[in-house]
């Protein structure tokens, strides 16, 4: 029971090393390779845990194997857009100027009810309100709407102001956060400046929160005193 204890460990630890290195992404957004791999990975770490018998090399070898090949496509797409198309393939339009391409839907095998679906995560309810709509290669849709029901922006008014990155977090549950400080070009002078103020030490702060404007926004912990 303890060898299958420890098999799991290393195997666990193995995968996320591997998912790691192939690349941040959410499952919706892999490329069919990517899927592929991240299948088969999943699927040969469970074989050394189910089976005391198997040497943990039948398992590893092949998952670094796999997680090599796929590093190595990677870097082969990147250099070649041809090559890119045959592995992931390519965007297709759906919609253009409001008109359905019905020929490309049957193509993709995409029903009207996968297409609706997909405009309702927009908040798109009425197909008429969609000029440009196109499937990427990782199947999800983007979907422009037309003029008429964009939703206002400032520029749409002529109402302009600078640009800012959104606040950063400093303290996350009592631990500080030094990347979040030095992305601000702030320093642990400002900080201490900050909790002194409000009378507390950072493993009493639940949140704290700052903007490139020296705005921050601070939550004690409820167990604090």
């Amino acid at each position: 029971m303890l060898i299958v204890f420890f098999r799991a460990i290393i195997l666990y630890a193995l995968v996320i090393f591997s998912i790691r290195l192939m690349g941040k992404r959410q499952i919706g957004e892999l490329q069919p390779s990517e899927l592929v791999i991240t299948i088969l990975v999943s699927n040969i770490a469970t074989l050394p845990i189910e089976d005391t018998t198997i040497p943990m090399t039948t398992g590893i070898i092949p998952i670094l194997t796999l997680v090599s090949l796929d590093v190595i496509m990677s870097a082969l797409t990147l250099r070649s857009r041809k090559l890119r198309q045959i592995v992931s393939g390519s965007p297709k339009v759906i919609i253009s100027n409001g008109e359905i391409d019905q020929a490309q839907m049957k193509k993709l095998r995409f029903s009207v009810d996968d297409l609706m679906e997909s405009l309702h995560d927009y908040n798109i309810f009425d197909i008429s309100e969609v000029q440009y709509a196109i499937v990427e290669t990782t199947g999800k849709i983007s979907v422009m709407q037309k003029n008429d029901y964009r939703s206002l922006t400032p520029s749409d008014i002529e109402l302009y102001g600078e640009s800012k990155n959104p606040p950063q977090i400093l303290i996350d549950d009592g631990v500080v956060m030094h990347g979040a400080i030095d992305f601000l070009g702030l320093d642990m002078k400002f900080l201490n400046e900050i909790l002194k103020k409000n009378n507390v030490n950072a493993s009493d702060v639940f949140l704290m929160s700052c903007d490139e404007d020296k705005n921050y926004k601070l939550i004690k912990k409820e167990d604090s005193h």
